[in-house]
């Protein structure tokens, strides 16, 4: 795809229409109320849940896109100044609310951005993500794959969501006299917390902010912020440290509890060090042949459970040989666990392995012109005339990747572009 047309998860100048794939705070670095570069393409839900996160953001640079429809997009050529025909579908992710994938279509081809997904092939609804996405494929190797590669290892092999949180509400039962507190993200997880709900019968605590997404997402009746209504509570995963749970247990017996695909640490913790990202540090202390399909023991009163928002090795593995990538990369680009999903998956159906890493740079400026011109769809884009420069790291594809570190919390995305550097 030709340079300055779209980019995904990538704030930055230079683009005539940006693509959110979910409301993560990674996938968000460079977005702030004041962000007004173009038209910005979401899920119907991420467009109800982004006020709440970005309080003052200009509502009517959204632009709603339903799940499963194509929708089409007419760009102005940067080179030629002739109209482009870009079609995209977006197709549920299952990772958290309003995450999605994106399916481009057009001269390029067809390119497949995943964004963080969790494609359990037990799904019912993973099922029915699968079949949309044969049937836009249509008989079709996709060109360009870029693919969640978080937990692109044979080392990881987790249960589904449905037992892991089924482990969960296990561990939660046969302490009945404790306090428990499960480390969660300001979205996601919420399957895992009604759950536990519904299978115990109890209230959940939440903080104030989260209670305030858990109405929105149309959670009424589970949640509260009133402590002395729920002995289990949902604290944000940064608050979840040795220090918070030795103060909780000097006041009351209680347990931590751990959902996450990370592996677990294998070296003492700090007392003031986040759980989570003690897990990420120990990635190379995990062994290929340990079981994470059960709960483990981190510290005497934490649980850690391999409930995972991404896709396992074996998960992976079925997704690439779906969709028959030419081309292939992974979201997750530096890190210190960076995994090219090409290793494992470069047999797949003659996937290419052309993965070199180029540098480049380059000024542009001009205008550019956005506008809907089939009625595929409500799909709405308004005109935009910027000025920018374009920097970042090309890949196949000509795909501007911006940098993750291991524990994800670094901005990922692309940029799409023309590729006019060979590797």
């Amino acid at each position: 795809m030709e340079r300055g047309l779209i980019s995904v998860d990538r704030w930055a100048e230079g683009s005539q229409a940006y693509f959110l794939t979910h409301l993560h705070a990674d996938h968000t670095r460079g977005l702030s109320p004041a962000w007004s570069r173009g038209p910005l393409f979401c899920s119907r839900l991420s467009a109800k849940l982004l006020p709440a996160k970005l309080p003052g953001f200009d509502l009517s640079l959204l632009r709603v896109l339903d799940v499963g429809a194509w929708h089409s997009l007419s760009l102005l050529s940067p080179s030629s100044a002739s109209e482009t025909l870009v079609r995209v579908m977006p197709l549920d992710a299952h990772h958290c609310p309003g995450a999605v994938m994106y399916l481009f279509s057009g001269d390029f081809g067809s390119l497949l951005y995943t964004g963080d997904f969790r494609w359990e092939t037990t799904s019912e609804k993973a099922s029915r993500s699968r079949d949309m996405l044969v049937k836009a494929l249509d008989g079709s190797r996709v060109n360009t794959l870029y693919l969640d590669n978080t937990y692109c290892s044979p080392s990881y092999s987790f249960p589904s969501r449905r037992d892991a949180a089924q482990q969960v509400v296990d561990i939660i039962a046969s302490h009945p006299k404790h306090h428990v507190i499960i480390g969660i993200d300001m979205l996601g997880k919420e399957d895992l917390l009604v759950h536990i709900a519904r299978v115990l019968k109890i209230k959940i605590w939440v903080w104030p902010e989260r209670l305030q997404t858990m109405h929105i997402l149309g959670f009424d009746g589970i949640f509260t912020t009133k402590t002395s209504l729920a002995r289990v509570r949902a604290v944000p995963r940064y608050s979840f440290t040795l220090d918070t749970l030795e103060g909780l247990n000097k006041m009351h017996p209680t347990i931590g509890i751990m959902p996450s695909g990370l592996p677990w640490a294998s070296k003492p913790l700090d007392r003031n060090e986040n759980f989570f990202d003690s897990l990420a540090r120990s990635y190379y202390n995990k062994k290929a042949n340990e079981d994470a399909s059960k709960e483990e023991r981190l510290h005497p009163e934490i649980y850690t459970v391999p409930y995972s928002d991404h896709s396992c090795f074996m998960e992976l593995h079925e997704f690439v040989q779906l969709v028959q990538p030419i081309n292939m990369r992974g979201i997750v680009l530096s890190s210190s666990c960076y995994i090219d999903p090409s290793h494992y998956f470069g047999h797949c159906n003659g996937v290419c392995q052309t993965f070199q890493r180029v540098q480049h740079k380059r000024k542009e400026s001009g205008k550019e012109h956005v506008r809907v011109v089939r009625a595929e769809s409500s799909v709405k884009v308004n005109d935009s005339k910027r000025k920018g420069r374009k920097c970042g790291t090309v890949g196949v594809s000509g795909v501007y990747m911006s940098r993750a570190s291991a524990s994800r919390r670094r901005r990922r995305g692309a940029k799409i572009m023309e590729d006019n550097h060979a590797d």
